[in-house]
């Protein structure tokens, strides 16, 4: 005899009960019929949405209400039944639509036998038409007083609460699901996302922006160093690649003559998955003529406090427990950022580093960077080890030691500040305009690194936007592609193709320009609490279901 804590029984068992469950949903589905009614209808005609139904009476009393019934004042609602309760000749229903929730006040002498009959019919799940005219009830509920009912769909699945941790991917999976049972929660955090992406269309329209569409299917990678997704084309009998950033196609419509773009769009990177990586994201690109990394730093305070306001406006709860402020943005040069890190570990590589030129040996500057940290895993030195240069290995200590801390570093009292991480190096920035040549390189004793004008803003410890200076000289940018060239014959499967036809643009004279790139979803993550990308974006990559 099984147990209960017989996992394979108990699954028996559940499934037993829900097959049960769905075949009596099926036969009073199937008895509407007898009432003139299919379990399947349509042509609802005009209905109200429930939201103008509570905002127009938000304010009456039953005084008020009972005028405007006597005036003829009634409503035609219709949506999904969350809640029925009540007995005898009195019945409650909580109807939900896309807008809001209304109570339906429905009693037997109101409506009609047959109605009256099918409310009996009316599951949980179910969705229905119902006409009435505003009412309050004794405790005060704004409720619709139903004179006539009519059942739409029929839910046959039940509506059945998540009850564990285990039920997080069952949400991820079946998100209609989600919504349905976890309404409030999930549902705004969705309505906070359209929210925040039609703020930034609002912020780049006010200042002169063009929205644009660029492709989706590349012949080149490119635009970003990040591994494709690749197709084929059979008309053209081609290879393509879904793009990793629109950039390179954004910037030729800058040499054309559009001073200021914009696009907000899905970009795919055939990479690992996390609470940060979703293999499809949505991004915003913009770029301006005439304008500096500076202007585009100044201008995304300016944008992360327009949206916030805006979500922050229509939805307050999102404020509560938030572990960051846009009070002020800190700015940070990369080189400063890793020395505080290291406490002035730092000179240890200075004394013992001897390259580029020097009478020193490259792997004895590797292991000199290897030795500054005892707490480094096996993973940190291999990564550190991979460093060729002296802005590649800037760029792993960067990345080990400073910014996993920087919301720890960087605060205004008891919350983080958003941190500018400015003045990358060039090796790691292969779009990026090098520095003028008076602050182009910094020297270190022996260590001298070539910097650009670069930034990454970093929100509650997430990278959530990349901006630079943009490298307009052709002759540079081919030398550039053709080093990504030679790091793809060292295995990087990230590296960018040489794109010629860029290049032809470049050479039509591309005026002075700067670049911006922000992550909605990691956007929407920060402004909403959110843990996980997959609590923002509707449907996230899972690996298939079991079957």
């Amino acid at each position: 005899m099984a147990t209960n804590s017989d996992p394979t029984a108990n699954e028996a068992s559940a499934s037993s009960d829900l097959e049960s469950m769905m075949a009596q949903r099926r036969e009073k589905g199937a008895k509407w019929a007898d009432f003139g009614h299919a379990a399947y209808g349509n042509d609802t005609g005009p209905i109200t949405r429930l939201h103008a139904v509570n905002e127009t009476h938000k304010d009456h009393d039953q005084a008020k209400l009972e005028a405007l019934a006597a005036e003829g004042i009634h409503y035609v609602v219709a949506g999904r039944v969350i809640l029925k309760r009540g007995q005898g000749k009195l019945q409650f229903v909580n109807l939900r639509d896309g807008t809001g929730e209304v109570q339906l006040f429905i009693s037997k002498r109101d409506v009609s036998e047959t109605d009256w009959a099918v409310l009996d019919l009316i599951d949980a799940g179910d969705i229905v038409l119902a006409e009435g005219a505003p009412m309050r009830t004794k405790t005060g509920q704004l409720s619709i007083q139903c004179k006539k009912l009519r059942p739409l769909t029929k839910a046959v699945r039940p509506i059945a609460k998540f009850e564990t941790v285990e039920d997080v991917e069952i949400r991820y999976r079946q998100r209609y699901r989600d919504l349905i049972e976890n309404h409030d929660e999930v549902a705004a955090v969705f309505r906070a996302r359209s929210l925040v992406v039609q703020s930034i269309r609002a912020f780049y329209d006010q200042r002169g922006f063009m929205e644009v569409e660029t492709p989706m299917l590349h012949s080149l990678r490119g635009g970003a160093t990040a591994k494709p997704f690749s197709t084929h084309h059979n008309a053209l009998d081609v290879n393509l690649f879904l793009r990793i950033a629109p950039e390179l196609y954004l910037k030729r419509l800058v040499v054309g003559g559009f001073d200021r773009v914009y696009e907000i769009g899905r970009n795919f990177r055939n990479e690992g998955m996390s609470v940060r990586h979703n293999p499809e994201f949505t991004m915003v690109e913009s770029y301006q003529a005439y304008a500096t990394y500076e202007d585009v730093m100044a201008m995304t305070e300016e944008l992360f406090r327009f949206v916030d306001g805006r979500v922050l406006e229509r939805f307050p709860q999102f404020a509560e427990g938030r572990a960051f402020t846009f009070s002020r943005f800190e700015r940070k040069r990369m080189i400063d950022a890793v020395t505080e890190a290291l406490h002035g570990s730092l000179e240890v590589i200075r004394l013992r580093w001897k390259l580029l030129g020097g009478d020193g040996n490259w792997e004895d500057a590797k292991a000199a960077a290897l030795s500054v940290h005892d707490g480094i895993t096996a993973d940190g030195r291999a990564y550190l080890a991979k460093s060729r240069t002296a802005g590649e290995l800037l760029f792993a200590l960067y990345e080990l030691f400073a910014e996993p801390f920087l919301t720890v570093r960087y605060r205004d009292g008891d919350k983080s500040v958003p941190v500018f991480i400015v003045d990358y190096p060039f090796d790691v920035s292969p779009l990026a305009r090098k520095k003028d040549a008076a602050r182009q390189r910094e020297q270190y004793g022996e260590i001298e690194v070539t910097l650009c004008d670069r930034f990454e803003l970093f929100v509650d410890g997430r990278e959530l936007c990349n901006a630079f200076s943009e490298l307009n000289d052709p002759d540079d940018q081919a030398s550039r592609f053709r080093a990504q060239l030679d790091n793809r014959t060292r295995g990087d499967e990230e590296a960018m193709d040489f794109d010629a036809d860029y290049i032809r643009a470049l050479e039509f004279g591309m005026p002075p320009a700067a670049g911006f790139g922000l992550g909605v979803d990691r956007l929407v993550m920060a402004l909403t609490g959110a843990k996980s990308i997959r609590d923002v974006v509707l449907f996230p990559a899972m690996r298939p279901e079991a079957r």
